[in-house]
């Protein structure tokens, strides 16, 4: 299984090491929202190429504008940035040309001055799908507004889903629940900041690079730090009788809290966007359902993820030997397998999908705070406990109704009384069906 895993890993970081240099979705923004200030009052305009200079640290954009009783014609505009490894300076706009040549020095501040740096220009921003609503496949309006729902709603469902199956691999091994699992996923999220740091510090200029050096900077820190609380706090506690270990992980979140609180600072480090240029894949009228490569890259991913361990947990030496130690760890030592060794593999495995859910949150969301890993840890909760806890599929299956359902809720009634459904439903489970949807009947269950 070890090295299944990092044959997928170093394949998947190869494939987006080649990617080529990657728009800064940052950058792209502030030259596309010049265009107004650059053009006559009322002009409309339609986006047709954009392209990165990265020899120059800058952006060029081949638009065409009119409207408003004004001929359409094609005009071009450039925008160099301040040469910056740091991602707040990637921001600072240099240098802007457009038809007419370089704005003067004076024209530039000017244009920053008392546009830019205003709220007009958000409002006023042409967008990257001005005026191109005939791409996409036809649908009715219904459909099309349920499909923006549906590709929206991904990475809400893979993060769920790959949080809840840390909490069935813990939980079908020795029927105890670790309450740290959200923790582990703010901790992944920081250390995958940190690794996108890393990366432009360094030079790369890839988004395939900065993205494989992100994960794999989250993976690392999550494992290690997996291993070091295995051996000093849930090891001694594993053949204790009660809820020593649910305690114990309580004070764990708390600690993991505090400890990212002091070396992070309470602010959350946010990560420019990249690969969330919009792509059509649908349309009804002027509608149109679009979905951004990340969203694709980091879905597919956390699925891959999943396939993969689903297929461990049947076919690996590691799935044998949890389901070993699973139904009855003193017969497993007899046959040679050591279930503190299975303990600290599925430590480590559980909180390293932990700290990948965290690496898509970074990746996707822009960033995680210290304290942010608490609700996320408990809905995923929720969701193990829907789809049966004591099962990987069926509580990966429950994080992606979750997922699902949380998407539903925000998309169609108040956002503000989504989270009390959610644990409500958590209370309805519990007292109706403690196995989940996906799991066992009755009260007093086999663990596996």
């Amino acid at each position: 299984m070890k090295a299944a895993g990092l044959a997928v890993l170093l394949l998947v970081a190869a494939v987006l090491a080649g990617c080529a240099p990657p728009l800064d979705s940052d950058q792209v923004r502030i030259c596309r929202q010049a265009l107004p200030a650059l053009n006559p009052d009322k002009a409309s305009f339609r986006i047709l190429r954009t392209k990165m200079l990265p020899e120059e640290a800058g952006i060029a954009i081949i638009y065409e504008a009119g409207g408003a009783g004004l001929p359409r014609h094609d005009r071009a505009i450039v925008c160099r940035f301040a040469p910056s490894r740091l991602q707040a300076g990637r921001q600072v706009l240099a240098a802007v040309s457009d038809d007419g040549g370089p704005l003067s020095p004076a024209s530039l501040y000017m244009l920053k001055r008392f546009w830019l740096n205003t709220p007009d220009a958000a409002l006023a921003d042409p967008g990257p799908l001005t005026g191109q609503p005939e791409r996409g496949v036809k649908l009715t309006p219904g459909l099309a507004v349920a499909l923006q729902h549906a590709v929206s709603a991904l990475p809400g469902m893979a993060i769920y889903a790959l949080l809840a199956s840390a909490y069935a691999l813990v939980y079908g091994l020795i029927g105890r629940i670790n309450l740290a699992f959200g923790e582990f996923a703010a901790l992944g999220g920081v250390a995958a900041s940190l690794g996108v740091s890393l990366a432009l510090l360094a030079g790369f200029n890839s988004s395939g690079t900065v993205l494989a050096t992100a994960l794999d900077m989250a993976l690392i820190v999550t494992i290690m730090h997996a291993l070091v609380v295995a051996r000093l706090v849930l090891l001694p506690l594993m053949g204790r009788p009660g809820q020593h270990v649910l305690v114990a992980t309580i004070g764990l979140a708390i600690v993991l809290q505090e400890y990212m609180r002091l070396a992070q600072g309470s602010s959350i480090r946010w990560v420019s966007p990249i690969f969330d240029t919009p792509l059509v894949i649908a349309r009804s009228g002027t509608f149109l359902v679009t979905i951004t490569p990340i969203a694709v890259t980091v879905a597919g991913v956390a699925f891959m993820a999943a396939g993969g361990l689903l297929v461990a947990m049947r076919r690996s030496r590691f799935g044998r030997n949890w389901r070993a130690v699973a139904d009855d760890a003193k017969a497993a030592a007899l046959f040679g397998v050591s279930s503190r060794t299975v303990y600290n593999q599925t430590l480590a495995l559980s909180c390293g999908l932990a700290g990948l859910a965290g690496t898509i949150i970074t990746l996707y969301y822009g960033g995680i705070g210290f304290a942010g890993g608490t609700g996320l840890g408990i809905k995923a909760l929720v969701g193990a406990v829907a789809g049966g806890i004591g099962s990987v599929p069926g509580a990966m299956l429950g994080g992606l109704l979750i997922g699902a359902i949380e998407a539903l809720w925000s998309a169609t009634l108040p956002i503000g009384n989504r989270d009390i459904v959610i644990y409500g439903l958590l209370v309805v489970l519990l007292a109706l069906k403690p196995g989940g949807l996906f799991g066992f009947a009755g009260l007093t269950p086999r663990r596996v």
